[in-house]
């Protein structure tokens, strides 16, 4: 800290410290802000002096946090944190700089409400940088995705109206275990309560939510993207096995979309799953950096025919 830094503003980063990490001790604030423990009860003074709720407990858990009150206290940000948040909304391919978006009007409410000196960098960042559209990103509609949130918060069971691929329609009472959101796409985990699997939903495909009083508990081993990738990988109409010429070590990173790794010896790996697009599955199988061997599915093994037959027409010499 300054030394000509004044003791109001010496409170003010006082009180950005206790908003970044509530329950901070005076010692440690202390050792944060290069003064004495003494200077941080000053602080805190000046802080409630100005009506601003900082709440402080003893003990070996005890320590400063602001509590609740009229007033809310100033929402303070630095330049690297302003910036950061700039490029994830840039990351997840939102138009910054347009007012008639959502985020992007957002994003500028919270630049303007910023000091100058703060906002400048990422102000410049916002305004001359685009993001590319994502193809693969489907957002759905936020008051569905809250509604959906909420029941899984409150644990109780909810009737989706769902559209399919194909433009079907279907009603169905699901828990709501997850919103898990990969690839730009938001995807509903949940246990069917009908037929008590497990299902995938994407979100942006959910008509209306219907929150219902019946409760559900959440499974205590729950991992939401792993079980998510499990389950994309399942259900399909199209059965796949393929046998990897690689030990499991070395294809782990595979997607979990594709299917179930098995190690089958040393060498070899059986990789089993299903889909319903075989093109694609194809496409990601041609990735692998190791010989494989469809084993199972023949439309899988046609659609592998089909592929090698294209890229083998791609190379041939025109010329010749």
């Amino acid at each position: 800290m300054r030394p000509d830094t004044s003791p109001a503003a010496r409170a003010l980063i006082t009180m950005e410290a206790i908003q970044d990490e509530p329950g901070i001790t005076a010692e440690r604030l202390a050792g944060r802000l290069g003064v004495s423990a003494r200077a941080v009860r000053r602080y805190v003074g000046i802080l409630r002096d100005a009506e601003i709720p900082v709440e402080s407990t003893r003990g070996p858990a005890g320590g400063y946090r602001l509590g609740r009150g009229t007033r809310l206290p100033p929402l303070v940000f630095s330049s690297a944190e302003a910036l950061g948040l700039v490029m994830a909304v840039l990351d997840g391919h939102h138009p910054t700089s347009d007012p008639d978006d959502a985020v992007g009007a957002a994003v500028a409410k919270l630049l303007r409400a910023m000091p100058q000196r703060v906002a400048d960098q990422a102000d410049v960042v916002r305004r001359t940088t685009a993001a590319a559209p994502d193809r693969g990103a489907a957002r759905p509609d936020p008051g569905t995705t809250v509604a959906l949130v909420r029941a899984r918060a409150e644990q109780r069971c909810v009737t989706v109206l769902y559209r399919s691929e194909n433009g079907r329609e279907f009603t169905t009472e699901v828990e709501p275990w997850a919103v898990v959101v990969r690839h730009g796409r938001w995807y509903l985990l949940c246990r069917s309560v009908r037929s008590g699997t497990v299902r995938t939903y994407r979100v942006d495909r959910v008509q209306t939510v219907e929150q219902l009083e019946r409760p559900f508990r959440l499974p205590d081993d729950l991992d939401p993207v792993a079980a998510l990738e499990e389950h994309l990988a399942a259900g399909w109409e199209h059965p796949t096995e393929v046998l990897v010429g690689a030990p499991l070590a070395e294809v782990v990173w595979l997607p979990g979309t594709l299917g179930r790794l098995e190690a089958v010896d040393e060498r070899r790996t059986r990789l089993v799953g299903t889909t319903s697009n075989l093109a694609d599955y194809a496409r990601d199988l041609a990735r692998l950096p190791v010989p494989f061997t469809v084993v199972g599915g023949p439309e899988l093994r046609a659609a592998v025919a089909a592929l090698a037959q294209r890229l083998a027409a791609a190379a041939e010499d025109a010329s010749a």
